[in-house]
């Protein structure tokens, strides 16, 4: 039994495969070590086809939200249908600079609005101070007379527009001048629309042109009057939007703005002096706002230039690559 039984002679501890005897090849022992396990379906070692296994994820990993799709941007025949029939669309897509790759700065949005709100503040603060409005039929004169204002704002703007743009271009070096005489056709065309809107407006309203709508007819009258409520939005959206980004002249480029709001609004304040504008207002008041205006709407400019400065590297010297 001993023979068999694998603890005598032959056998683990036996004589021969006893104490002190060799285990047999490949078995491991108490203490020894344990050589590293492969996947259990892996090839052997050595397999002339065998492919390494990636690391597999954990199945429940993080993973970051799906990006929705970017929008489809609409065709030109849709945005124009829809400006046909949305005078305020259309307003927005006339006077807002859309120049590709032109810097989109929120503070300069926003010091662009507060340049239009503090004058409109400010007047409005001064009818009401000094009793210009003290009754409905006030109030409608006073609006058309902000209206009129407005206006002559455009008109100052429209005839300074040709010369400021002229000298920055006439400025400019090399290759610049040909691009800038081309990136100003759109606040040209914001120009001519702003006019050509005021003048079907003219079309439907004015008395001298009383004989051109009676021959034209009912059918002629109905389409005369749609295009003069159409023109109403879009005019007076677009005498706001035009304001306010200076007919859209950061197309040109982004300093441009600054420098033609500047010189707009000295040009009003020296209209308004030799005009004797809000006689109502005693002297001192008078010439406080009057002067007030262009004061504060050069600090904003200024601050509009600082920021663009030295928040996007434009300066009037390099957009005239000097």
């Amino acid at each position: 039994m001993r023979g068999v039984s694998g603890y005598g002679g032959g056998g683990y501890g036996g004589p021969v495969g006893g104490a002190g005897g060799q285990p047999p090849p490949g078995w491991a022992g108490q203490g020894s070590p344990v050589p590293p396990q492969g996947p259990p379906y892996a090839p052997p070692a050595g397999y002339p086809y065998a492919q390494p296994v990636p690391p597999q994820p954990y199945p429940y990993a993080w993973a970051p939200p799906p990006v929705p799709p970017p929008g489809v941007e609409p065709s030109r025949g849709r945005k124009i249908l829809r400006g046909l029939y949305n005078p305020f669309y259309a307003s927005q897509r006339a006077f807002r600079p859309s120049r590709p790759g032109i810097v989109h700065d929120p503070e300069v949005r926003k010091l662009q609005l507060w340049r239009t709100a503090l004058g409109l503040v400010a007047w409005v603060g001064l009818m009401v101070a000094y009793k210009a409005v003290v009754s409905a039929d006030d109030v409608k004169a006073v609006a058309d007379d902000r209206l009129d204002q407005s206006w002559s704002s455009v008109l100052v703007l429209v005839c300074t527009f040709p010369v400021v743009v002229g000298a920055f271009v006439a400025a400019a070096r090399g290759g610049l001048r040909r691009v800038y005489l081309r990136r100003a056709l759109r606040p040209l065309g914001a120009v001519v629309a702003i006019m050509a809107s005021m003048g079907t407006s003219a079309l439907a309203m004015a008395p001298e042109l009383a004989g051109l709508r009676d021959a034209v007819g009912l059918p002629g009258k109905i389409v005369i009057g749609v295009a003069c409520l159409w023109s109403i939005g879009f005019a007076l959206y677009g005498i706001g939007l035009s304001l306010v980004h200076v007919f859209r002249t950061a197309d040109i480029h982004e300093v441009v703005p600054p420098v033609l709001a500047g010189v707009l609004v000295w040009e009003m304040a020296l209209l308004d002096l030799v005009t004797g504008a809000y006689p109502q207002v005693p002297a001192g008041a008078r010439a406080v706002f009057i002067l007030g205006a262009p004061l504060t709407v050069t600090a904003l400019s200024w601050w509009e230039m600082h920021r663009l400065h030295h928040h996007h590297g434009l300066t009037v010297r390099n957009a005239l690559g000097r």
